[in-house]
């Protein structure tokens, strides 16, 4: 069973970079992309998930919380992955 599910990370690992690649504003592809090659190989499962549901919302909100001309929702804030992107996006 390992093995299968091993390909099926791996391909949701590319996913999940194509996707931060590729969002739809040349700011957020540069943020969430960079992130993304540098963090997502080593993500666990649950990171990857937790990622996952943070691709979700879309660029404006993303760029508002990042720069903190919002705060993000409590449930977004509080994802270790979105924490390590906020320290990411001035590395």
């Amino acid at each position: 069973m390992l093995d299968k599910e091993k390909p099926n990370i791996e391909n949701k690992r590319k996913q999940l970079i194509f996707r931060s690649n590729h969002r739809g504003t040349k700011e957020m592809d540069l943020i969430m992309g960079s992130y993304a090659n540098a963090n997502v190989p080593h993500f666990s499962e649950a990171e990857l998930d937790d990622y996952e549901s943070l691709l979700r919302h879309n660029d404006p909100d993303l760029y508002n919380w990042l720069t903190a001309k919002e705060d993000p929702p409590e449930e977004v804030a509080n994802l270790s992955v979105f924490q390590k992107l906020m320290a990411h996006k001035f590395a």
